[in-house]
């Protein structure tokens, strides 16, 4: 038989909320942690005196009662494992585990047990449902009726604040059975009453979180905080952790008290109850207790009669009553020798902690976060400025953490802190590449990509060129106009032959507005691309599954038949359980198959590559046949086009504004008379030389 026996992703019902965590058998006892605080809940064997088995929302769960009325639950068991659990209990705590069912029936009326810390309603001998005394805030009662109220559960969605039992008159005198009812609740349940006098009193306390200055009022059982405008009573047994941290100025300290379940205002949530005191505070302080009192109950921690620093004597007053140790900064020391270190979390400023279990940010919000709930840090580069860096903690439960605007003088400490308490470091190594100056830390930006400046540069390259074609593409526009009419515009001949700095500036303003066209267009084309999607052919041969889907698609319905009704996402995720638990032999067997699979694919992929390859072949071929014709067809004009221009050319190259108005408003047959006395121009330049100045003057004049 095992010594011990360990459980993981069990869920313990706490006050209406179910915890998980790891719960851990011995023969010593029981053992149960919380993954989310921390928490550990210790039953000794001796303790135990029943132990009951049943089925529950969250599969079958372990009901378990000790000697001083105490109630257990956990949930989260497979029904295999009771067999297991209930040898355990027989060799070990020699206590037979019972099966015991929760009743169905539905009916609203029975009789109400009272065992220990449990109300419960049973239905003949079954239980129809159970109700922790403690959970129980308030109690009132009303002819022949008893209300419960109950605690507020900040982490479920919807909370049960309310129950009423009707009870029935007796014929018993002498016995109110509605006022023995709510005895027995009372008895047990957690109401706060501020019953007897305060053991001390704390006056104008500044706290930090709820904010203001509050009078604190220590009772035997819980806390008071009594302000101007709100108070709060805080349960010794909601206080997780004490902290004591020196401010980073050396003249203030902060006590913080970790609380769960938090108190609330509103939809305000307090985990932490955060105190700031100057060390320059003194106080003298006398219990409202004989010193006999003190001394039985505290045994030697306090005495009736104190005096000393405020800060220390709430601390020590909390320690003695709360019965928990204070946490103070371990041996870690920054750059200017302070225990912590300046940064941001959110959108405010505060201290980092580092401690010997963990980190604590002070103040808003507080974080506390232990050493064994993290997954890893990671040290990055700071978003705004170089001066500084970023200290990220990510946790296992996928929550992520970020202390920002950390000094960078901080960083080798802080660093050696981490290594030292073997944290995985999610960028290890880059510490060796930064200097104490950190001088390549501080000017790694400088090597960052420029992508603006590299558009800039493109852009610069593409307006050069564009200039260029574009003057070559004007100055041949010009030397290859055919000639103009002379009796439209030549008025007087020697205007055309004094104006050609006139020409020139014309031809000038033409290239720039050519040139601003053609930007344009650039423009256009760069800033609006499109973009061609592929599609896919449907000719191609699919890819082949995984070893998994070929199973999954294999075994579908037969999940579906043992699971009638199974949503999608359900089947999915039963098909996965399903995967991860068998054997490497069955596993094997879909491994061939998906072999076989993606050798076909591979095989019908070079088929269909080598017939699309000979297509494309034929493709091109046709392509470039096409595209020689109508190459020959274009050179034919640029041969006459290479010519010399004669002198009528150059005089009839000219356009006046009147010209190109006129001869844009012309009509139809304007337009082909002039393609036709452009096509003849130009078959007489192919057939004849180029023609001296004494012809172009009498061909003027004629």
């Amino acid at each position: 038989m095992a010594e011990t026996l360990e459980f993981n992703d069990i869920y313990q019902e706490v006050k209406g909320s179910m915890n998980d965590g790891r719960l851990r058998l011995s023969r010593q006892g029981i053992i149960f942690k919380n993954s989310k605080t921390g928490k550990v809940d210790n039953i000794q064997a001796g303790e135990l005196t029943e132990g009951i088995w049943r089925r529950v929302a969250l599969g079958h769960g372990l009901k378990l009662l000790t000697k001083n009325g105490h109630v257990y639950k956990y949930d989260g068991f497979r029904e295999s494992e009771f067999e297991k659990l209930s040898d355990f209990f027989k060799t070990h705590y020699r206590l037979e585990l019972m099966e015991k069912d929760l009743c169905v029936k539905g009916w609203n009326w029975g009789t109400v047990k009272f065992g220990g810390q449990l109300l419960s309603f049973d239905i003949g001998d079954q239980p129809v449902f159970e109700i922790p005394l403690s959970n129980v805030s308030q109690c009132t009662t009303g002819k022949n009726e008893v209300t419960l109220e109950f605690h507020q559960n900040d982490d479920a969605e919807v909370s049960l604040m309310e129950v009423r039992f009707y009870v029935p008159p007796t014929q018993e005198d002498g016995v109110d059975p509605v006022e023995a009812f709510a005895q027995n609740v009372l008895s047990k349940a957690d109401v706060i009453q501020a019953t007897g006098d305060a053991i001390c009193i704390f006056r104008e306390l500044q706290c930090l979180t709820p904010r203001g200055r509050y009078d604190i009022r220590i009772y035997p059982t819980f806390l008071h905080l009594h302000g101007k405008t709100f108070d709060y009573k805080i349960p010794y047994t909601t206080v997780l952790r004490l902290f004591l941290l020196p401010h980073k100025d050396q003249r203030q300290m902060f006590f913080v008290i970790s609380l769960d379940p938090p108190i609330k205002q509103g939809q305000t949530r307090y985990h932490f109850l955060i105190l700031l005191f100057s060390k320059d505070e003194d106080i003298s302080l006398t219990l409202n207790m004989n010193e006999e009192e003190v001394e039985k109950r505290f045994e030697g921690r306090l005495t009736k009669n104190m005096s000393g620093s405020l800060y220390e004597m709430v601390s020590r007053v909390m320690k003695a009553l709360v019965n928990r140790k204070i946490t103070v900064p371990g041996n870690f020391q920054g750059h200017s020798g302070a225990q912590c270190i300046t940064c941001s979390y959110k959108a405010s400023s505060g201290l980092l902690y580092p401690l010997e279990r963990g980190f604590i940010y002070v103040h808003k919000p507080p974080v506390h976060i232990r050493f064994d709930e993290i997954s890893f840090v990671n040290f990055a580069r700071g978003t705004t400025t170089t001066r500084s860096f970023d200290f990220e903690i990510e946790t296992k439960q996928g929550t992520q953490y970020t202390f920002s605007s950390i000094e960078r003088e901080e960083y080798g400490k802080l660093f050696d802190f981490v290594n030292a308490k073997k944290l995985n470091i999610k960028n290890r190594g880059l510490k060796e590449g930064m200097n104490p100056s950190y001088d390549e830390y501080a000017d790694s930006d400088e090597d960052q990509h420029d992508a603006y400046l590299e558009r800039m540069k493109e852009e610069g390259k593409i307006r050069e060129e564009n200039a260029n074609d574009s003057s070559d593409d004007s100055g041949e526009e010009t030397g290859s106009k055919p000639g103009l009419p002379s009796g439209r515009f030549d008025s007087n001949a020697s205007a055309s032959s004094s104006s050609n700095e006139g020409d020139s500036d014309r031809d000038e303003k033409k290239r720039k507005q050519l040139k601003k066209a053609k930007m344009a267009k650039d423009r256009k084309s760069r800033k609006k691309p499109v973009e061609v999607k592929k599609g896919k052919d449907p000719n191609a041969p699919k890819r082949p599954m995984s070893a998994y889907m070929l199973w999954l698609n294999a075994s579908r319905e037969k999940i579906k038949s043992d699971h009638p009704g199974i949503s999608i996402t359900d089947l999915s995720k039963k098909a996965g359980e399903i995967w991860k638990g068998m054997s490497k032999e069955k596993k094997e067997e879909w491994d061939r198959k998906a072999e076989d699979a993606r050798r076909e694919y591979e095989k019908a992929m070079k088929e269909y590559e080598g017939g699309r390859g000979e297509s494309s072949k034929r493709d091109k071929s046709k392509k470039k046949k096409k595209v020689k014709v109508k190459m020959e067809k274009k050179s034919t004009p640029s041969r006459g086009s290479s010519s010399k221009s004669s002198p009528r050319q150059l005089s009839e190259s000219f356009k006046s504004k009147e010209f190109v108005s006129s001869d844009e408003s012309s009509s139809g047959e304007n337009k082909s008379k002039k393609k036709r006395r452009r096509s003849e121009d130009s078959e007489e330049e192919l057939a004849s030389t180029p023609p001296s100045s004494e012809d172009s003057a009498s061909g003027s004049d004629e």
